[in-house]
C-alpha cells in the first residue's frame, strides 16, 4: 500500500510539472526530451527542434537540416537534393537577395548536401535580430523559395563549375568510382553532386515536386546553438515555422538495400597528373547498429598515423607515402574506407599487396588490448572537442540526425566506451575479408565466404539501451569586446619569450594556445631550402626518451591536438587542449622542442611525402598560376627565402635535405631566445606561467633574430596564360603590389573598399560573376596586409570551366572598372559596415583567433585597442574616403593576370 501511495505522489507531481512546462512553452511546441544539455521540442507540425544552450562564447550557430540527401532521389534525379540547396539561395518573394542579407548581417552561412541529409547553417555574434531573421528566412525557405528556371539557368554553369572541380581531383573521381562499384542498387553508390546528364537536363517541374516533397516541416529538425535564450528561441520558432501547416502528403518509402557481396571487385583510373592512390572498401552496419562502434575502431587501428597498421607496415616500410582510414556511419549500410597515397616512382601492386594483407590480417593477428585502447581514446578525444564546441556541436548533430535519431551523438560514444576487444575482432574477421572488399579481381571459389545480410535498424529498438550522461554545468558569459579581452589579458615574460593569457570559462574547459619562436635572419637562412619545414615535420616523431608512438599516446592522454609549421624565421605551434592538461602539454612541447628524436625513417617518410605533394601540384591549375604569380617580378636570387622556386627547383631542394642538415639547423637556430606565447580559453593561469618557465624559461637559442624585410616591389602589369591538360576547372589570379601598411591611415577605407568590390555574398564580384551570371563557383578578392612595410598585396581569384574564361575575365574587368569609375553607392557602404563589423565580432569570439591575435599584438607591441580603433574608423568612414582609396590603390590597367586551365582552341 505505501509503495502505491508513493508512486501516486511521484505521478502527481510529475503531472503538476509537466502541465507547468506546458504553460511556459508556446502554442503548439511541447517537450520531448532532454540530453546531457541538449533539449528537444516538437511543433505541432512535425518539426523537430534542438536547443544547445552555451554562454562560453558570445556566438550562436542555426543548422536547419533536412531529412533528405542524394539517397532520396529517383531515376534521372541524380544531383537534385544538391542542387536544390543552391536554387534556395536564390531567394523568395519576401526573400529576393540571400547571400547580400548573409553579407550584410555578418553571418557565416552555408549549405550541404550529403546521402541522407541537406543542412544550411550559419553562425554569427550573437545578436537577437540577426537570428531572429535568420530563423524567419529558415521557415519562408522552406516553403516559399522560387526554384524557378531562370535561377536554373543562371545557377546551373556554377553548379557544372563545382562539378569539374571535382574532376580535377584524382582523388575525388577515384572515391567517386570505388562507392559506384561498391553498391549496385543502393543510392550510396551515386556521387552526391550527381551525373552531369542529370544535372544538365533537370526537369523544373520535378524538381519543384522534390522541394514540395522533402521541404517540409515534418522533414525537418532546427538545431540552435551557442549563446541564446531558450524562450526567446521557442517564441521565434513558433511564430515562423509554427504558421506552416502539417502536410498532408506521406514521404516515400526507402526500401532498396544491396545483398551481401559475394566477391572481390577492382576499378582502375587513369588520368594526367597526381601520384598513385590506392582506395580499399569494406561494406559495413548502418550507424544505429550495435557493430558500428566496431568499425570505427577499425578505421583507427588500421589507418590512424603513426600507431596504425597501415602506416606501420606501408609509410615506415617506405611503400607508401601516407595511408588513412574513415568509417562513414551512414544510416543505411556503411562503408569503411582505407587508403593509401604513393609517391612518384613507388610500386602501386607491391603497395596493394601489403595494404590488402594488412587489412585482412585479424584472423591470423588478432587485434591487441594496447592497439583497442589508443583506438578508443583517440575516438573518444575527437567527440569529446566537438561536444566541447559549440558550433562544432550545432552542426555534427546534422550527421546524427541523418543517422536516424539524434541521440545517435551520445550512444555512439557509450558504445565506443563499452566495446570488447571480442566484439571488435569479430566484426573484423567478419567484414574486412575478399569477398567484401572493393579494389582486387575476382577469383572463383569453392567454398565462398558471406558477410552478415545489410539491414535496417529500428531506432527505437536502438534508443532503449542509451542512457544519457549528467548534462554539462553552464559556464560563463564573455563578451569578448576589445576592451573585455585587454582587460581580461595577463601579461609576463619567460625568458626571451612574451606572453598574454586570457583566462576564461568554456565547454569542457577548452582552450586554445600558441608559441612562436623567432630567430635568424636574411642572410643566415638563405640557402638552407627546406630544412627548417623539414625540422618542424620532425617535431612530433618523437623525443630523446619517447617514441613516436609515445607522443602521440601521450597527445590522447592529455586529450591535446598540435601541428607545428615553419615559415621563414620562425616556428608556429599550435595547442588546443583542456585546463588540467594545459601545463602537462606545455612540457610535452617543451620536450618536443627541445630534445627531438629527429628519426631516420620519419625523415624519409616526410622526404616522400613532401615529393607527393609536390608531383600533385604540377598539374592543378591553382598551385600551378599561384606558382607563376610568385615568380613573376620577383627580384630576389636563388636561395633567398623571399625567392619564389620553380616546381623542378623544389623537388631538388627536397632531394638535397640531408638528416645532418636537419640537426645542425635544430641547434643552430632553435631556441626560446625571442617569442611569443598567448593562450585564451580555461585555464590556471598562474599553473601556466609555471609550465613555461620550466620548459622555455632557461633556453637560449645561438642565431640572433632579425626579421626578413619585405620591402615595396613594383610590378609589370602582364596577362600569362598556362595550360595544364585534361583539367575541366580552371584559374584566374589576379594581383596588384599596394604601397600600404595596416598601420596607414588609408588602411580601413581600402580595407572597405575591398570588402565590397570582392569579399563574399553581398560584393560586386560575386553578384555579377556568380550570381548573375553563374559564371564561378567562387569568386573572391582580398588584401593580404603587412603590419611592417609600406607592401601589402591585392589578389583576386575566381574558378571556372575553361571554356568560359573569357566571359569570366571580361565580367571581372567590367566589375572593377565600373566600381573605379562609378565608385559604391550610400546603401553599399552602410551594408558593408554591418556586414564587416559582425564579421569582426564573430572572430574575436573564437579562443584560436584571440589566442592568435595575442601572440601577434605581442610581436607588434599591439592590444585589442588597436582592433577597437579599427572598428570605429571601419564605423565612421564616409563614402568619399572608400571611393577615394579604390581609386587611388586599385588601378585597372596596372594588374597582372595569371590564367592557368586547359584552355583547348
Amino acid at each position: 500500500m505505501l509503495r502505491f501511495l508513493r508512486g501516486f505522489v511521484f505521478f502527481f507531481l510529475a503531472l503538476l510539472v509537466g502541465a507547468a512546462q506546458a504553460q511556459r512553452l508556446p502554442a503548439g511546441v511541447r517537450a520531448v526530451t532532454s540530453v546531457e544539455g541538449i533539449d528537444e521540442y516538437r511543433l505541432a507540425n512535425g518539426l523537430q527542434l534542438l536547443l544547445v544552450p552555451d554562454d562560453s562564447k558570445p556566438t550562436t550557430t542555426v543548422n536547419l537540416t533536412y531529412h533528405v540527401g542524394s539517397r532520396h532521389e529517383n531515376y534521372g534525379e541524380t544531383g537534385m537534393a544538391h542542387l536544390l540547396e543552391h536554387l534556395i539561395f536564390k531567394g523568395s518573394p519576401k526573400h529576393p537577395k540571400v547571400w547580400a542579407e548573409f553579407q550584410k548581417r555578418g553571418l557565416a552561412a552555408n549549405g550541404s548536401t550529403n546521402f541522407d541529409r541537406t543542412n544550411y547553417t550559419a553562425s554569427f555574434s550573437a545578436d537577437e535580430g540577426n537570428l531572429n531573421w535568420y530563423i524567419g528566412w529558415l521557415a519562408d525557405s522552406m516553403v516559399n523559395s522560387f526554384i524557378a528556371r531562370k535561377d536554373l539557368d543562371t545557377e546551373m554553369t556554377v553548379v557544372r563549375n563545382e562539378m569539374e572541380m571535382g574532376e580535377n581531383s584524382p582523388q575525388r573521381i577515384l572515391y567517386q568510382r570505388t562507392m559506384a562499384l561498391m553498391y549496385d542498387w543502393h543510392n550510396y553508390g551515386k556521387d552526391v553532386i550527381g551525373a552531369r546528364s542529370d544535372v544538365e537536363n533537370v526537369d523544373i517541374g520535378r524538381l519543384q515536386a522534390f522541394y514540395r516533397t522533402y521541404y517540409q516541416p515534418d522533414n525537418a529538425t532546427l538545431i540552435v546553438s551557442g549563446r541564446i535564450d531558450a524562450a526567446q528561441v521557442l517564441r521565434q520558432v513558433a511564430a515562423t515555422f509554427g504558421k506552416l501547416p502539417r502536410p498532408k502528403r506521406s514521404l516515400p518509402a526507402q526500401y532498396t538495400l544491396d545483398a551481401a557481396q559475394d566477391g572481390e571487385r577492382t576499378v582502375t583510373l587513369r588520368r594526367v597528373g597526381g601520384a598513385p592512390l590506392i582506395f580499399v572498401g569494406y561494406h559495413m552496419p548502418p550507424a544505429g547498429h550495435p557493430d558500428s562502434a566496431a568499425s570505427d575502431l577499425l578505421a583507427l587501428v588500421l589507418g590512424d598515423s603513426p600507431s596504425g597498421r597501415l602506416h606501420k607496415r606501408l609509410t615506415e616500410k617506405k611503400l607508401a607515402a601516407g595511408t588513412f582510414g574513415e568509417s562513414f556511419g551512414l544510416a543505411e549500410p556503411s562503408v569503411l574506407l582505407l587508403g593509401a597515397q604513393l609517391s612518384p616512382g613507388q610500386n602501386a601492386d607491391a603497395a596493394k599487396t601489403a595494404m590488402l594483407s594488412t587489412a585482412e590480417s585479424f584472423a591470423s593477428e588478432p587485434i591487441g588490448e594496447e592497439e583497442l585502447e589508443r583506438a578508443r581514446a583517440k575516438w573518444l578525444k575527437g567527440w569529446e572537442q566537438t561536444f566541447n564546441n559549440p558550433e562544432a556541436i550545432g552542426m555534427t548533430l546534422s550527421e546524427s540526425v541523418a543517422q536516424g535519431d539524434w541521440r545517435m551523438f551520445f550512444l555512439a560514444r557509450d558504445r565506443v566506451r563499452e566495446v570488447k576487444l571480442a566484439e571488435v575482432q569479430r566484426v573484423a574477421s567478419q567484414r574486412l575479408i575478399a569477398d567484401n572488399r572493393t579494389l582486387a579481381t575476382y577469383l572463383p571459389t569453392e567454398k565462398p565466404l558471406r558477410a552478415p545480410v545489410p539491414q535496417r535498424m529500428d531506432m527505437a529498438q536502438a534508443m532503449r539501451e542509451f542512457k544519457p550522461a549528467q548534462a554539462a554545468g553552464r559556464v560563463e558569459a564573455f563578451e569578448a569586446t576589445p576592451a573585455n579581452i585587454d582587460a581580461r589579458t595577463q601579461r609576463f615574460e619567460v625568458g626571451g619569450i612574451r606572453a598574454a593569457l586570457v583566462p576564461k570559462g568554456t565547454r569542457g574547459q577548452a582552450v586554445r594556445a600558441v608559441l612562436t619562436l623567432r630567430f635568424g635572419n636574411v642572410e643566415s637562412l638563405a640557402g638552407l631550402g627546406d630544412v627548417p619545414d623539414f625540422t618542424a615535420a620532425l617535431l612530433d616523431k618523437g623525443t630523446a626518451t619517447m617514441t613516436r608512438e609515445q607522443v602521440q599516446d601521450r597527445l590522447d592522454q592529455l586529450k591535446t591536438e598540435l601541428s607545428f609549421r615553419a615559415s621563414p624565421g620562425q616556428l608556429s605551434v599550435s595547442i588546443s587542449s583542456r585546463r588540467e592538461h594545459l601545463p602537462a602539454a606545455i612540457a610535452l612541447v617543451g620536450e618536443l622542442l627541445r630534445k627531438p628524436a629527429l628519426p631516420a625513417d620519419a625523415f624519409d617518410e616526410i622526404r616522400r611525402q613532401a615529393l607527393t605533394g609536390i608531383e600533385q601540384q604540377r598539374k592543378e591549375p591553382g598551385s600551378v598560376a599561384d606558382n607563376a604569380l610568385g615568380r613573376l617580378g620577383n627580384p630576389y636570387p636563388r636561395g633567398d627565402v623571399r625567392y619564389e622556386r620553380t616546381f623542378d627547383e623544389m623537388v631538388a631542394d627536397v632531394n638535397a635535405v640531408t638528416l645532418d642538415k636537419v640537426r645542425d639547423f635544430h641547434a643552430r637556430f632553435y631556441g626560446a631566445s625571442r617569442g611569443e606565447f598567448a593562450a585564451a580559453g580555461d585555464m590556471d593561469a598562474a599553473q601556466v606561467r609555471t609550465a613555461l618557465q620550466s620548459a622555455l624559461g632557461d633556453w637560449r637559442g645561438a642565431a640572433s633574430y632579425t626579421r626578413v624585410p619585405q620591402p615595396f616591389v613594383a610590378q609589370v602589369p602582364q596577362r600569362l596564360v598556362l595550360s595544364t591538360p585534361d583539367k575541366q576547372n580552371a584559374t584566374m589570379l589576379v594581383q596588384l603590389p599596394v604601397p600600404l601598411s595596416d598601420r596607414d591611415a588609408d588602411y580601413p577605407a581600402l580595407t572597405m573598399a575591398n570588402y565590397l568590390l570582392g569579399l563574399g555574398g553581398n560584393s560586386r564580384l560575386w553578384k555579377r560573376i556568380r550570381e548573375t551570371e553563374g559564371l564561378s563557383y567562387d569568386v573572391n578578392s582580398r588584401v593580404s596586409w603587412s603590419s611592417h612595410e609600406a607592401h601589402s598585396i591585392w589578389t583576386a581569384s575566381a574558378i571556372f570551366a575553361p571554356q568560359n574564361g573569357p566571359k569570366v575575365e571580361k565580367a571581372f574587368r567590367e566589375e572593377l572598372e565600373r566600381a573605379v569609375r562609378e565608385g559604391f553607392s550610400a546603401q553599399e557602404l552602410a551594408e558593408g559596415q554591418r556586414g564587416l563589423l559582425n564579421f569582426r565580432r564573430l572572430s574575436r569570439a573564437q579562443d584560436g583567433a584571440i589566442a592568435a591575435s595575442l601572440a601577434n599584438n605581442l610581436n607588434l607591441d599591439r592590444t585589442f585597442a588597436y582592433s577597437a580603433r579599427i572598428d570605429s574608423e571601419l564605423g565612421r568612414l564616409t563614402l568619399a574616403q572608400v571611393n577615394a582609396a579604390l581609386r587611388k590603390y586599385l588601378k585597372p590597367d596596372g594588374l597582372v593576370f595569371v590564367l592557368a586551365g586547359d584552355f583547348k582552341p
